[in-house]
């Protein structure tokens, strides 16, 4: 059932839980019911873009940064930077996929996987990448990733700016939700892979297209990365 909440979310992300359990009883799954959804909206860390209840949460101790990117002009790399969570699928069991993007450029900075959604692999992604780069302001949801101490503790260290998601407002990190969609439909459902080893391959392949050599609509066809490293 993963899955197949996995695939409906990807083509509709504005569903919640009782709409997507009412969409799979119309579509031939009588059996799904929406505790069911709400269940694998838990496991996949899903959310609807429309407002409603916010399935990534955050630590009651931890502290919420307010979002910054509201009209804001993005105008060059490394100037707001993003990352977000997603579920990949192997043919047994599934593992968690982090992605930093650059706002401007929609260059994957770094990804990794993950068979839990602690904090640590969240941070080590990050830590990588800071030791290549900066940027000016760093967006996430509330995820309890996120506003771990390590993780934000990690942006203060670098005199970043945290900025974070409004609740039930999953389109303010709108290019990780594109970069997921794009994932999903240009690579994962194309393959059946049975290993966290297979998917990090299969995945590195996708990362380096992406960036390198696939033709980008946000950015005037370009690549990523020939945006990122060429203004």
């Amino acid at each position: 059932m993963l899955n197949l909440v996995d695939e409906t979310y990807t083509q509709h992300p504005f569903m919640g839980t009782r709409m997507m359990a009412d969409y799979l009883q119309l579509h031939d799954h009588e059996m799904i019911k929406r505790h069911h959804t709400r269940w694998a909206y838990e496991r996949l860390g899903l959310r609807a873009c429309a407002p409603g209840p916010h399935t990534s949460q955050a630590h009651p101790e931890h502290k919420i940064y307010p979002y910054l990117l509201r009209d804001l002009i993005i105008n060059r790399p490394n100037q707001v930077w993003s990352t977000d969570l997603t579920y990949i699928r192997l043919q047994k069991g599934f593992v968690y996929l982090i992605a930093i993007i650059d706002w401007y450029s929609r260059y994957v900075l770094d990804w990794a996987l993950s068979i839990s959604m602690e904090a640590d692999f969240c941070v080590d992604a990050l830590s990588r990448v800071l030791a290549m780069s900066s940027c000016d302001i760093f967006n996430t949801d509330q995820g309890s990733q996120f506003t771990s101490n390590g993780f934000t503790g990690l942006l203060k260290e670098h005199n970043i700016k945290i900025s974070m998601d409004g609740r039930g407002r999953a389109l303010d990190n709108i290019f990780v939700e594109r970069l997921w969609r794009s994932v999903k439909y240009e690579c994962v459902y194309l393959n059946e892979w049975h290993t966290v080893r297979d998917a990090t391959d299969g995945l590195r392949d996708y990362f380096n297209f992406y960036n390198h050599h696939r033709p980008h609509s946000g950015v005037a066809g370009k690549t990523p990365f020939s945006v990122h490293y060429n203004n």
